[in-house]
């Protein structure tokens, strides 16, 4: 099997989440013997090249992550450029989000359902899976952890059967959290991730607080 792999992300590859999983998917693809090729359209000047991946071979994977409860339009402007294919070619999607439960994906799944008949191609299924958010500010072992699960549903895949198997339906994890888990997890944003969110925009020269009113005090402009 050689699959072409699309970081459907607007995000810059250095900067995304989604670039990160599909590095620990590949490696799965590529222990179970499949080959793979990767391409990012949020550069631009590589859209002729991945449409003409995308034209000549039959295996293509979409990685992107959940914007506003579908996909990003930078990926839907980019779709509207591919050539028209035959159910020949399948298109598969690996669907990622900050969001932990299952639920908040489910409408973009359901339009990435549809998306393959509009294309003319087959639908090869959706992994879904939330809980990804911040991956690039984690440090390397943290992103080892995060990303490391998606490596066995990189050999799930490279065995053909697209991501309609029983593993990858179950990989989603729960599809609501408990309340008590709810309140945890609030508790968690306000008070640790808080600081480690606040400990990165440091680092990338952020100088005012995360919650600064700068429409207020003029942060923003060099005030």
């Amino acid at each position: 099997m050689h699959v072409v792999i699309i970081n459907g992300s607007p995000r810059v590859q250095k900067y995304s989440n989604t670039e990160k999983i599909i590095a620990s998917f590949a490696r799965g693809l590529s222990e179970k013997g499949a080959s793979f090729e990767t391409y990012a359209i949020s550069n631009r000047s590589s859209w002729e090249t991945i449409r003409k991946a995308y034209a000549e071979n039959e295996e293509i994977l979409i990685a992107l992550p959940l914007y506003v409860e579908c996909v990003p339009g930078l990926l839907l402007e980019f779709l509207e450029t591919l050539p028209k294919k035959d159910e020949g070619t399948r298109l598969s999607f690996l669907l990622q989000s900050g969001f932990a439960e299952g639920c908040q994906l489910r409408c973009g799944e359901e339009f990435l359902a549809k998306l393959p008949g509009y294309l003319g191609v087959r639908y090869g299924g959706c992994l879904v899976k939330g809980n990804n958010f911040g991956i690039r500010i984690l440090d390397e072992e943290r992103q080892k952890q995060v990303t490391g699960p998606y490596r066995a549903m990189g050999e799930l895949f490279a065995e053909g059967d697209g991501f309609f198997r029983k593993e990858a339906k179950k990989f989603t994890g729960p599809e609501y959290l408990s309340l008590p888990v709810r309140l945890l997890m609030g508790l968690v944003f306000k008070t640790f991730a808080k600081k480690m969110f606040q400990k990165a925009a440091a680092s990338w020269g952020c100088t005012v607080p995360l919650d600064e009113k700068v429409w207020e005090t003029g942060a923003g402009h060099g005030e």
